[in-house]
């Protein structure tokens, strides 16, 4: 094999080292902001009961933004029997330090006996975003 034909092979290799090296870059840089917040998923019986506790959370600053996706479908078990439920999904930005007061919160104005609040770190995306949804919901809410 002749030195030739191995110069396309090693502008690929390259090409892959470098795109992670900048891969790895961006994160060390998100890596001071990765866990500050979190994104909470509740589901809800109507849009009327989603509004409700989305403009709550805004407004008791539990929740920067509240995306409310229609159409899912939930199949479960409750109390021994199957269910299938249409359910609109609320997706929360939220500070992770501020999710015990949301949970809180959505627990007392949700009509569900028991009621899903569930939550995720945010790891990386834009910082820009990340910065905001934790500049616009207060760790010190006026919810506890």
């Amino acid at each position: 094999m002749s030195l030739l034909s191995c110069k396309p092979i090693f502008g690929v290799l390259m090409l892959i080292c470098f795109a992670r090296s900048l891969s790895a870059q961006t994160y060390r840089n998100m890596s001071s902001l990765a866990g500050i917040t979190s994104v909470a998923y509740v589901t809800v019986p109507s849009q009327e009961v989603a509004k409700k506790l989305a403009h709550g959370l805004v407004k008791n600053k539990l929740a920067a933004c509240v995306n409310i996706i229609p159409g899912v479908i939930s199949v479960y078990e409750w109390k021994n029997e199957m269910n299938e439920d249409n359910e609109l999904l609320m997706m929360i930005k939220t500070r992770t330090d501020t999710v015990d007061a949301l949970t809180k919160y959505v627990k007392e104005n949700h009509p569900y006996e028991v009621c899903e609040v569930i939550s995720l770190p945010i790891q990386n995306g834009n910082e820009e975003y990340i910065q905001w949804v934790s500049n616009i919901t207060d760790k010190k809410s006026s919810i506890k």
